[in-house]
Formats: C-alpha cells, structure tokens, sequence
C-alpha cells in the first residue's frame, strides 16, 4: 500500500480522560468495532486519500510537526486500519462481498444495532425504552390504549436513543393513542450511497424485542407498477439503522404475537432536484415510485399508518463547516427549522422542499428525502409538531437537529 487509501468512514470526536480523541466508525458495519486515534494520528490517516504516497505523507508530517516519521511507525498505522478493514483494499473488498452474499441468502434482516446504540437484551430494552417515555423530557408513560384513532402518519428522528429518544416517544406515542392501522410504511434514510432513489427488501426485520414481517403482497404490487429495479440498491438494508430504530419502537408499543407488518423502504439523495432547481416530482423514478406506492396501497385496501424516520439539520466542524455552532446559532437553526417544519403541518410537500432547496441544502437535511416522500403519498388534512429537540456536542460545536410530528 505505497498509496493508502481511507474509505468512506465517519470521523467524530470524543472526550475520554479529558483528552480529545478522533473515533473512526465504519457506516458500512463491515468492521463493527470503532478506532479512537489522538489529533496527530488522525493528520495521518487524513492523508491516506489515495493519492499520496507513504513517502509524501512523511513530508507532510515533517511540515507540520517538525519532526520525522519513521517509515516502520507510518506502516504500523497503514496495516492497523488495514486489518481493521478501513482502508480499501482486497481485505475489505473480500470481506464486504461476504457479507452482501450473507445478506442477500438470508431471509432476515438481523437486528445490527443491538447492543450496540441500544440494549440487546430484551428486559433491559423495554427499560431503556420506557425511560424515553417517562422522564422529564419525555411524553409520559403508555397507559392503556385509547379508542382514538385519525392518525395518518408521523416523522419520528434517527439518531442515537441517547441522545434523541425522548423526541421518539412523542412520535410513537401517538402512534400507541392514534393508530389503528396493522401495518406500517417506513421511509427511512440511507447514509449511504445508492444508484436509485428508494429501495425495497422482502426481509423480515428482527429485534431483540421480536421480529416485524415484511408485507410481501405490497412489496410486490409496487415493484409490478414501477419499471426500476427496486432491489438493486437492496444490500444498504444490511447496515443502516433508520428503518431499525423504528422496528424496536414498534415492537415494544405492541409486543409479540401482535401481527404487525411493515414496508421498509430507503430512501436516497434527492440532491438532483437540488441542484436542477426542479421539483422532486419532475424526475422520472422519484415520481415513478410515489405514484407506484399510492397505487398498491390503494388497490390492496391497506389500511396504513406512514412513518419518516428522519433526522433535521446536520451543522458544525464535525458536518465539515469551516465554523462552528455558537449559541446564536443554535437560535437561528431553531427558528429555520421550525419554519421549515411549518410546511409539512400543513401537508405542504412543495414548500418543505422550497425551504431546503433555495438555501441549497445549507443546513444538511438529512431526513429530506423521507419526509417528502411521505407528504407526497400520505392523505392527511393536517400536521402537528411535536417536539422539537437539538443535540449539540461542544467539542465540535457541531449540532444534529430533528422533531416529531403527526399528521391526521
């Protein structure tokens, strides 16, 4: 490897000790552990861009720190990431076709996160679960199931329960209230790149909770009425938790034999429209597949509730915005999205997506893609924000934004 080369991987910092390290993390799952590197290492591996040799990147290291580094300290750091499958390589070329060829020969799909972003045994789960519920922050505790029902769909967040799993409960709770429907469409973000704007599995999803069935006869009538390949993007399934982190909310809100069936569908980039300056609606397969999804709904008699999971504003260092998020801004990216979010209460599909698209997409609306798709397909006469909630991490002074909200 005389020209390393990182992959696509995230990079945040942490505080452990009091000293700042850089925590690398593969948004693939290929290597499920993490590598926490210390500043000076992580100049390091920011060069291993594939196109500087091992014998540029010592220059570069002379300049900046003034001193030299070895070849043997430099090869060390090259075979760790090596091993650890984050450089790309025939390494992680053979361990990514293993795991793409255990995804696609199985008829599940695993819970990933498990034990890791929450708890994998079952008790410790629904404790975890309920505390979103009953803590200051939260909604209040699940008491017995209302009669109400009306609702329509809602946008529930993607990030780590713990850091947004009060702003959940708010969702899924009025899903508890509200809903009376079986089945559940999920539009979720992907993270990682795909060819087509939405993807499709007929993978049942297991949690340590239990397993949610995908609803196949759907699954079937959409693909029968789009002429895109629904499942070419199907391995991103494997590794991104936005479809995940909604299965084990619903399957603590209603615990096994309860029949639930979902619709798991991921959702890519719209950021052609973005740049085009059109509306998500005027290409081809984004307005194919909406069209599709309303259709079988429609001619199936599903009675469905709607799900974004979907995240908000991803701002700051950590997002790479040269500055950071002072307390000012946490203000004004408050009082944006809140404007932004007044668009859908009102089933406003075209404004969401005006609001993003004429400031370019500045504040990197991860949860575009679902959220419109959603407002696009669910027939609803109104929206309701729930709550609001912004979690700032000071060492990057870097903010990842989302809401609940339900729609009737």
């Amino acid at each position: 490897m005389d020209y390393p080369k990182l992959r696509d991987i995230n990079a945040f910092p942490v505080q452990n000790s009091g000293q700042t390290l850089l925590c690398l993390q593969d948004p693939q799952n290929i290597c499920e552990k993490a590598l926490f590197v210390p500043p000076a290492l992580y100049f390091i591996v920011s060069l291993f861009d594939g196109q500087h040799s091992t014998l540029d990147i010592q220059a570069e290291y002379m300049r900046r720190f003034g001193e030299l580094l070895y070849a043997d300290k430099l090869q060390e750091v090259i075979n760790q990431l090596d091993e650890n499958l984050f450089l790309d390589g025939e390494r992680f070329q053979e361990a990514l076709r293993q795991k793409e060829e255990g995804f696609k020969n199985a008829s599940f799909r695993e819970a990933v996160f498990a034990g890791k972003s929450y708890e994998g045994d079952p008790d410790g789960l629904r404790t975890q679960l309920e505390g979103y519920f009953e803590r200051a922050n939260g909604p209040g505790s699940l008491e017995q199931k209302k009669s109400t029902k009306g609702l329509k769909g809602v946008v529930v967040p993607h990030i780590d329960f713990q850091r947004g799993g009060f702003c959940y409960a708010f969702g899924h709770r009025e899903i508890w209230e509200r809903n009376s429907s079986p089945c559940f469409v999920i539009f979720g973000t992907a993270h990682t790149p795909m060819k087509n704007p939405f993807c499709l599995t007929r993978k049942d999803f297991i949690t340590p909770l239990g397993t949610l069935n995908v609803d196949k006869e759907l699954v079937d009538a959409i693909q029968s009425r789009c002429p895109d390949d629904l499942f070419e993007d199907e391995g991103v399934h494997r590794s991104e938790h936005s479809i995940e982190f909604q299965c084990v909310f619903l399957r603590y809100l209603y615990p096994e034999p309860n029949p639930l069936k979902i619709l798991p569908i991921l959702s890519g980039s719209f950021h052609e429209a973005i740049e085009k300056g059109i509306s998500p609606m005027e290409l081809k397969p984004i307005r194919q597949f909406i069209d599709a999804l309303k259709e079988a709904v429609s001619s199936l008699g599903r009675e469905v509730c709607y799900i974004a999971s979907a995240d908000l504003a991803h701002m700051g260092v950590q997002f790479g915005d040269r500055d950071g998020v002072s307390e000012y801004g946490l203000r004004v990216i408050a009082q944006e999205d809140q404007e932004m979010l007044e668009y859908a209460e009102k089933m406003d599909g075209e404004g969401f997506f005006s609001s993003i698209s004429r400031e370019r997409d500045r504040r990197k609306i991860c949860g575009l893609p679902p959220i419109y798709s959603m407002l696009k397909t669910l027939e609803a006469k109104e929206g309701k924000l729930l709550k609001y909630g912004q979690a700032f991490a000071p060492e990057t002074e870097s903010v990842v934004t989302f809401a609940s909200l339900a729609f009737y």
